[in-house]
């Protein structure tokens, strides 16, 4: 896969065929064809927008010139985050989305660029903790829910999700329970999965089996369809990977000015598995998810608020 750069003056093809791969329009918005801008995996642009289909830079060369060293890299994980954001539908069913995304993340699992993230990384040891990774307190019709692995910032363990999931699960099966807050104690709310547990599961197709029956991201999401707002996420430090996936899926997401975002799953040739792609992209659209996943880039609260991940700053 390589990435193929539009200029946003170039008409659009006569076929109407955008070819697979990563396609990133650039240029001034006032030539902008709406062709372009809806069929890219992304536009950027200089120009300030609200359209959620561009990212505003600082400098255009300088992005394409960092987006065409990364999609080099990562070929295969950049190809199928680009398939899998223009296969789900982020309106149509949370369980859908989430086995489509799970089943690429398996396929990228079984590839080389995961494969030599393995063999490169330094090795690591997962730490025992000392506490319970996940904290579930009752206060009167509200349950409060929060990640407790501070010395790891939160990394996401299947010891929290299991905790994890026992919480939400008195949540969902209990109907008095008419608000649930989840927050992450020290200096983070998380910053996405422990990589010393990366590749522990070495067959895909169990790993596929865990993800999704064991989805914290899918009764989130259930008890956001009952709850609304009043199934909130409070945000601060990082907020990486398969945390700002499930926080996105919350009703309603608050927070701190500290709160930095991002999913960084490509550097390891993977793309997000928590179901990022559909609760990112439900937030602030495919386009941006793209670019938040094939850039590796961070973003401030300020942003997350006007792009619309977050609802509120403060």
């Amino acid at each position: 896969m390589t990435l193929r750069i539009i200029d946003l003056a170039e008409p659009p093809p006569t076929d109407d065929v955008v070819p697979p791969g990563v396609v990133v329009a650039a240029g001034p918005l006032a030539a902008a064809p709406e062709y372009w801008l809806q069929h890219a995996t992304f536009t950027l642009s200089q120009d300030f927008t609200d359209d959620r289909r561009v990212v505003t830079v600082d400098s255009v060369p300088d992005a394409l010139a960092e987006l065409t060293r990364r999609c080099r890299r990562w070929p295969q994980a950049g190809a199928v985050c680009d398939d899998v954001l223009r296969s789900i539908d982020p309106d149509g069913p949370t369980s859908a989305g989430v086995i489509t995304e799970s089943l690429a993340y398996s396929t990228l699992q079984s590839g080389p660029e995961f494969g030599h993230w393995l063999a490169h990384r330094p090795a690591a040891e997962m730490p025992e903790d000392d506490a319970e990774p996940v904290l579930a307190e009752r206060d009167g019709d509200t349950l409060h829910i929060t990640l407790n692995r501070p010395q790891r910032h939160n990394a996401f363990s299947t010891a929290a999700r299991a905790v994890l999931l026992d919480a939400l699960a008195v949540a969902q099966l209990d109907p008095s329970i008419e608000e649930v807050v989840l927050s992450g104690n020290g200096p983070s709310f998380c910053s996405g999965g422990d990589l010393a547990e990366f590749g522990t599961l070495r067959d895909p197709a169990s790993a596929h089996l865990a993800r999704t029956r064991h989805s914290p991201a899918l009764v989130l999401d259930v008890l956001t369809k009952r709850l609304g707002a009043a199934c909130r996420a409070e945000l601060h430090g990082r907020v990486l990977g398969s945390g700002l996936e499930m926080a996105a899926f919350c009703g309603r997401v608050d927070a701190r000015p500290d709160a930095v975002f991002g999913l960084p799953e490509l550097r390891l040739g993977l793309i997000p598995g928590a179901g990022g792609t559909v609760s990112v992209s439900r937030r602030i659209g495919r386009w941006r998810t793209a670019y938040l996943i094939i850039s590796g880039r961070t973003i401030a609260a300020a942003t997350a608020l006007a792009w619309g991940l977050v609802d509120a700053v403060g």
